[in-house]
């Protein structure tokens, strides 16, 4: 049983989130403390996501989804018809930038993580309205 609970909080996390880099997004963000402030928001952001796919591939699924890493838990949610793929395709990549952040690669050029910023406010806010919308039709 999907654990609206859960969910629903996993999403206000993310939606604060969003707000905060919001405000980086309108600030010139040269210093190193913004750039590890947005690093980390980006990070927590996906990640939450990623914790909400995997809650609902495991209350949804049938038990045969093929999940070999975190991206492929946003296609799986699509398959669910939560989103459409189309929509999957766009936001998907985001688990890379999440790994590397994660694991501090040390070619992440400072670029990634500011262009990264209005890329995840537009496609989060989006994916929090569709999980928002699912959960109000179960």
């Amino acid at each position: 049983m999907v654990d609206k609970l859960f969910v629903r909080r996993k999403i206000k996390l993310i939606q604060e989130d969003l707000g905060q880099l919001e405000e980086f997004e309108k600030r010139e963000a040269a210093d190193y403390l913004k750039k590890s402030a947005a690093e980390r928001l980006l990070e927590k952001i996906i990640m939450r996501a990623i914790d909400i796919n995997q809650h609902l591939i495991v209350e949804l699924g049938k038990g045969n989804e093929q999940v070999r890493g975190y991206e492929d838990t946003f296609y799986v949610i699509a398959e669910f018809g939560i989103y459409a793929m189309d929509f999957a395709k766009e936001i998907a990549p985001s688990a890379g930038l999440r790994n590397r952040l994660v694991h501090e690669y040390n070619d992440t050029k400072e670029e990634i993580i500011y262009e990264s910023i209005p890329q995840a406010i537009s496609q989060y806010t989006r994916y929090c309205d569709c999980i928002l919308k699912f959960l109000a039709k179960k």
